[in-house]
């Protein structure tokens, strides 16, 4: 589903405006990214858990010159079902 399928099944279930539906879904997402860059999790009832998971530095290879090089430590945004979803997923 994207963003725009999103918006319109919202849209079928509620009494609002599309431009006011779009700016709700884009709060929605801006907050949730706003916590997880000040290092917050975020845990909806009944959904699931955003947290944020650390890759520290490493070395790998150069698959075309088999050089050493080294690679950066990253931050990645992971997603973790509560079990309310895992039973409607099963």
């Amino acid at each position: 589903m994207t963003k725009k399928e999103l918006v319109t099944e919202i849209l079928s279930n509620e009494n609002i405006s599309k431009v006011e539906c779009e700016a709700i879904v884009d709060s929605l997402f801006e907050l949730i990214a706003q916590e997880l860059v000040s290092g917050k999790e975020v845990s909806i009832a009944g959904f699931g858990k955003f947290t944020i998971s650390e890759r520290a530095a490493r070395e790998g290879i150069n698959p075309l010159t088999k050089e050493p090089i080294k690679i950066a430590s990253s931050k990645s945004a992971k997603f973790k079902p509560a079990k309310q979803l895992k039973e409607k997923l099963n």
